[in-house]
């Protein structure tokens, strides 16, 4: 996910809360909404002290930044994204993380089907 791709400032974040819809799973809330006039989506991710300190938070973080980068190409344009971690996601892989965004995105019907990597889509065999 390309640094430009973030939202960064209170305002940013607080337009999402305010027009975007809302999906949760034990791991991450995620709101959504539209943005017109964009030409990639943009992504912030919110880590709270319950977590732990900041070492792990930004461990937290940069796992969560690089699940979303591998998403990428599946996540449509012009969409803004909060991304709320809530407690428990600190002892996750990687893997485990993108699963559980996975899962939130098709809740938020941000991504319509599973992703394809490596020519299989993710969850079957063969």
């Amino acid at each position: 996910m390309h640094r430009s791709h973030r939202l960064k400032k209170n305002e940013q974040f607080q337009a999402v809360f305010q027009r975007g819809s809302s999906a949760a799973n034990k791991q991450f809330v995620l709101y959504s909404a539209k943005q017109e006039g964009q030409a990639a989506f943009r992504a912030g991710i919110s880590v709270s002290k319950k977590i732990g300190n900041a070492v792990v938070r930004n461990r937290v973080k940069r796992l969560i930044r690089e699940a979303v980068a591998r998403m990428e190409s599946d996540i449509p344009v012009g969409l803004d994204l909060v991304i709320i971690a809530r407690p428990g996601v600190e002892a996750m892989t990687l893997e485990a993380i993108e699963q559980s965004l996975l899962h939130v995105m098709k809740r938020a019907k941000v991504i319509k089907q599973a992703p394809v990597h490596n020519g299989k889509r993710d969850g079957k065999r063969g």
